[in-house]
């Protein structure tokens, strides 16, 4: 038994239920919150070790799990094969085939491409419950029940599993049916109602803020829920929802109306209990002046050459000047007017008055400390090129981020993960490659071999010799291209996977030792020209 087989079984035994100390019900549980090898302490990563099994789509549930591969877990992602996740479609833009929607939340992950139809797709997804430590999912309550892959189905199974539901409204109550979708519940938990201009009509948040949101609240749940099983060995099911998140977002607003009963309303830019404080158009754009207190407030006067204000009975306190509001905010729109954003920036600078341009995108990525805090994340992906998305909020002392892995084509790593994973033989895979229980996308592969069809069909016990002697004989008609690209599997065991060979008259083979194969070939004298390559690419 190989070193990596034994890890992953001692790892697997340590966290199932017949291992935890008799008769306690609490615990310190020692075992080393990952397998991986570190290569140095300025190198290791809250999460190294950890695996993260990802049924989610859209966003909410990709933004966690991405914050959670951005803290070192290996995260797979589990698609539909063919189309999967839903915003891969999301477009334009599109960077080459992906759009830019699904690229920018999607770092750091490994995508499989399962058949959740087929039983035995439901099959491969628990047997990968049972070796990862987290499972985060955003189907309807009780869908995944259905598939005999809910939480109580593979608690038993895996009873150290930390299960992550996302939902739009919970697991129970009366909407709890419901599709979650960030619009739906922006509307419903009151962040539209807050949203939008003084005298206008609601408006929708930029940026889908309750999927965000709730992503974080997720991202955080389940770090929580990893400490947690350090001390009790066992997981436990977390419920996440949109319409929770977002209620819970609303922070002072609800306060106020739960404590004094007063209804929320729209401001604009403005805050309901401070004044000056909200965006104000300049002769070129706009500019915030936030004037949190009544020093603030004399500040802005001085910088505005409107020292009078500051003196005035009306506006000495910010109780004072909510109540005389408009009066004020008419007075300062217009001296706003009278200078561009840059020149009020500059004597702005230095006051210690919190202000700042409204920024369009162009300029918030032009920024200097945007770049400086790294929030421009550059990678190569293996179909688009070099692509660019919004680099992880936070930083630490002891590790960087400025490496990451590309987002994924879908079902990029199904083989790797089969094998390295889930220690799957190559005849298991091709079996499920074959029967369409998985699919592995060939244009991902960094490794391929040019072969010529008669070399891989011939080489192949499934065919037999004498078929693939009569294949060879036809190559004019059956090699279109004459040259294709297969996988070849990066390990001790090169495997040509061909299950896309069932476009011809075989249905699946697999070459399992490619030097070997090409070698049969030419001693049976099954095709007279070189091949392409036989070198790796």
């Amino acid at each position: 038994m190989s070193g990596s087989v034994v890890i992953r079984v001692l790892s697997y035994l340590s966290r199932t239920s017949q291992f935890l100390p008799p008769n306690k019900t609490n615990y310190v549980n020692i075992r080393r919150p990952f397998t991986a090898k570190l290569q140095g302490e300025g190198q290791i990563r809250p999460l190294d070790g950890v695996k993260v099994l990802d049924l989610t789509r859209v966003l909410a549930g990709p933004f966690a799990t991405m914050i959670l591969g951005d803290l070192g877990a290996e995260v797979i992602k589990v698609e539909r094969p063919g189309s999967g996740d839903d915003t891969r479609a999301w477009g334009p833009p599109f960077v080459g085939d992906e759009s830019a929607y699904f690229l920018s939340v999607n770092r750091n992950k490994k995508s499989i491409a399962v058949n959740l139809k087929d039983p035995k797709g439901t099959k491969l997804v628990t047997e990968l419950a049972k070796v990862c430590d987290v499972l985060v999912e955003n189907y309807l309550p009780g869908k995944l029940n259905e598939m005999g892959l809910g939480y109580e189905e593979l608690s038993e199974v895996a009873p150290h599993l930390i299960y992550c539901s996302i939902t739009g409204y919970g697991q129970t109550g009366p909407e709890s049916h419901k599709p979650g979708y960030d619009s739906i519940a922006s509307a419903v938990s009151g962040m539209m109602h807050i949203t939008g201009p003084e005298d206008g009509d609601p408006v929708r948040p930029g940026v889908a803020m309750t999927d965000l949101a709730t992503g974080l609240y997720t991202q955080g749940a389940v770090m929580a829920a990893l400490l947690q099983r350090q001390k009790t060995g066992r997981g436990l099911h977390i419920d996440c929802n949109l319409l929770s998140s977002q209620v819970a977002c609303l922070t002072h607003i609800a306060a106020n109306y739960l404590n004094a009963g007063i209804e929320a309303r729209r401001w604009g830019t403005a805050h309901g209990s401070i004044v000056p404080y909200q965006g104000f158009k300049t002769k070129d754009g706009y500019l915030v002046v936030a004037a949190g207190n009544d020093q603030q407030f004399m500040k802005v006067c001085k910088v505005l050459c409107m020292n009078g204000l500051a003196d005035s009975p009306k506006y000495k306190s910010n109780k004072l000047r909510v109540q005389h509001r408009k009066e004020l905010l008419q007075i300062l729109s217009e001296r706003f007017m009278e200078e561009t954003t840059g020149e009020w920036l500059r004597r702005f600078e230095g006051t210690g008055v919190p202000c700042g341009p409204i920024n369009n995108i162009q300029q918030v990525f032009a920024n200097p400390q945007v770049a400086h805090n790294g929030l421009i994340l550059e990678m190569d992906h293996p179909k688009s090129g070099r692509i660019a998305v919004p680099g992880p909020a936070v930083r630490f002392s002891t590790f960087e981020s400025s490496n990451p892995m590309p987002p994924p084509l879908i079902g990029q790593h199904t083989v790797q993960v089969l094998r390295d994973t889930l220690g799957y033989s190559d005849d298991v895979i091709n079996q499920l490659l074959a029967s369409r229980t998985v699919t592995q996308n060939k244009a991902s592969l960094g490794k391929t071999f040019q072969l010529k069809l008669a070399v891989l069909m011939t080489a192949t016990e499934s065919v037999g010799n004498s078929k693939g002697q009569n294949l060879a004989k036809r190559r004019k008609r059956v090699i279109q291209p004459n040259q294709l690209h297969m996988t070849l599997a990066p390990s001790l065991h090169p495997t040509l996977h061909l299950s896309v060979l069932s476009q011809w008259e075989v249905t699946h083979a697999a070459v399992t030792s490619s030097f070997a194969c090409v070698g049969r070939c030419y001693a049976n004298g099954w095709f007279p020209e070189q091949p392409a390559s036989n070198e790796m690419n």
